[in-house]
């Protein structure tokens, strides 16, 4: 699901952003009408595409978050320090998946605050999640599992860092003032525009730190290639009253039986 949601996201972003950035001017509209907003019917698709595959990423990471917190739990079940650090990275996931809800529902040009701290809690909370699971994983080689897995993770984590440090920098010194009040609201980039290669910078770091969540998350496949879920409905009484339960011999509904 975490997969495919992302292959989806970049997908319908790339499709949208390429039919308004690369249209010939022969065509009936402009590139920078098109930003502006002087077609809100192609503006909608594109925000209500983009923040449904967002939602839909987010939910996908709560689910292998929590999974992979199982998981670790079920390894460890008696290691007091890997216990903490596991209930550390299922916070910290728990809240980069509701930053990244929050910019989904929350556009930049709208509300520009809750965005930004929508963002901040998506990358901030998601690289230290990252860090989290490669401490967890130095801690559980070479018992639980090989060190390639740990060296992988840890490359992941220092390129997530590098992506980083480069948007910070560089969004700091773009959003300070000196390139005008109105920037916040600036959806349609010239390379003569003031401000611009301080732009493709933020841009190109923060499209990077989303590459290394996503290569961060790959990690994961051959670790749920071990494990089973299922879920099942146990009955505690006949009636649905709240009452005393009545017995019942062990009667179970499977609700769904898959394995992961």
């Amino acid at each position: 699901m975490l997969v495919w949601g992302n292959v989806k996201y970049r997908r319908s972003f790339m499709t949208l952003s390429t039919v308004a950035c690369q249209a010939p001017l022969s065509m009936a509209f402009s590139r920078q009408e098109y930003w502006r907003g002087c077609h809100p019917f192609l503006q909608r698709i594109f925000l209500t595409q983009g923040s449904t595959s967002l939602i839909s990423l987010a939910l996908a990471g709560v689910a292998t978050i929590y999974v992979r917190y199982k998981q670790v739990h079920a390894l460890n079940p008696e290691e007091n320090r890997i216990i903490r650090l596991n209930k550390a990275g299922l916070v910290l996931g728990l809240l980069s998946c509701l930053g990244l809800s929050l910019v989904a529902n929350f556009q930049k040009t709208t509300f520009f605050a809750v965005h930004v701290c929508g963002a901040v809690l998506t990358f901030g909370m998601g690289s230290l999640y990252m860090f989290v699971q490669t401490i967890l994983s130095y801690q559980m080689q070479p018992k639980i599992h090989g060190k390639q897995v740990f060296w992988i993770r840890l490359l992941l984590v220092i390129w997530c860092g590098v992506s980083a440090f480069s948007m910070l920098t560089c969004s700091s010194l773009l959003y300070n003032g000196s390139f005008g009040a109105d920037i916040v609201q600036k959806l349609h980039w010239n390379p003569e525009d003031k401000g611009y290669v301080l732009h493709m910078i933020t841009t190109a770091a923060e499209w990077s730190m989303s590459l290394s969540f996503f290569g961060f998350f790959l990690t994961y496949i051959r670790d749920f290639q071990k494990i089973s879920l299922r879920v099942e409905a146990t009955l505690h009484g006949l009636t649905l009253y709240d009452t005393a339960p009545c017995p019942v011999n062990n009667e179970r509904t499977w609700l769904l039986s898959r394995d992961v």
